[in-house]
């Protein structure tokens, strides 16, 4: 329990820059973070190629979960990771999930560090996962991110807005839209990733703690924080290949790179 629910904390904000980024997100709006995260994201691009070669969308979905929990400290950037990752299941599609990742983990050029603790997460989640029908992760989609989000740091023993958690069901939504062929927007209950990036830009604004901030960003512009996360992403990231598909698919793109400057 933190002290902050009885005391009203004051945190420094600058005003006028937060009033902008306030003006620039609604007019933007979640059809620009939709063009970005499917049009932009090369992470979107490694996942269509992935569920193309499986042609298995169950065990497609299993996989991004699954990856997206051992998507941290990586030894390269996050696109290529995501291609890496893409590349070899295209390739070598699993019978079980832990023992592929006994031999896919070792070997990578762009996730090579922590292998050991990572490969335990995937040995803790492989009997979550193998409970789940189709159905089952369908349901997840449609009707419950949220719960996804629950049953995962359950299963997982961690905390609900743990990073890799929250970024876990981002990219079990984006397998959704896949497999499923259609868009459901991330519910506004699923916070941010409390990543170093979205840290550093949050201190621009404010020194409030960043989730609590991208909230109520979140309720003033009516987009749902993890796709206002897909909006700072390519922002933040400064990849030539990303800021040249931004300008390509989305109209705003200048407004978007307005965020850059704030």
């Amino acid at each position: 329990m933190t002290l902050d629910r009885f005391v009203k904390i004051k945190y420094r904000e600058e005003e006028d820059k937060i009033e902008r980024l306030v003006e620039i997100l609604r007019e933007l709006g979640l059809d620009c973070a939709r063009t970005i995260e499917e049009k932009v994201d090369l992470q979107f691009d490694a996942l269509k190629n992935l569920r193309e070669n499986l042609k298995d969308d169950e065990l497609f979905i299993k996989l991004v979960i699954a990856n997206a929990l051992v998507s941290y400290q990586l030894s390269g950037k996050g696109e290529d990771w995501w291609w890496e990752f893409s590349g070899y299941f295209s390739k070598n599609p699993p019978e079980r999930i832990t023992e592929a990742y006994t031999q896919f983990l070792p070997n990578s050029r762009t996730n090579r560090r922590l292998v050991a603790g990572k490969l335990k997460r995937i040995e803790r989640v492989e009997p979550f996962l193998e409970s789940l029908s189709m159905d089952e992760l369908g349901d997840y989609y449609f009707n419950g991110m949220e719960r996804l989000r629950d049953d995962l740091a359950r299963t997982m023993k961690a905390k609900k807005s743990a990073k890799t958690i929250v970024f876990a069901v981002k990219m079990f939504g984006y397998a959704g839209r896949i497999a499923f062929n259609a868009f459901v927007p991330y519910p506004m209950a699923l916070e941010i990733p409390d990543d170093v990036r979205i840290n550093a830009y949050t201190k621009r604004f404010t020194s409030e703690p960043p989730v609590s901030f991208w909230n109520r960003i979140a309720e003033r512009t009516g987009i749902p924080p993890l796709h206002i996360d897909s909006i700072l992403w390519p922002v933040l990231g400064g990849k030539e290949e990303v800021l040249g598909r931004l300008k390509a698919h989305c109209q705003k793109a200048e407004l978007v790179l307005e965020l850059r400057r704030l």
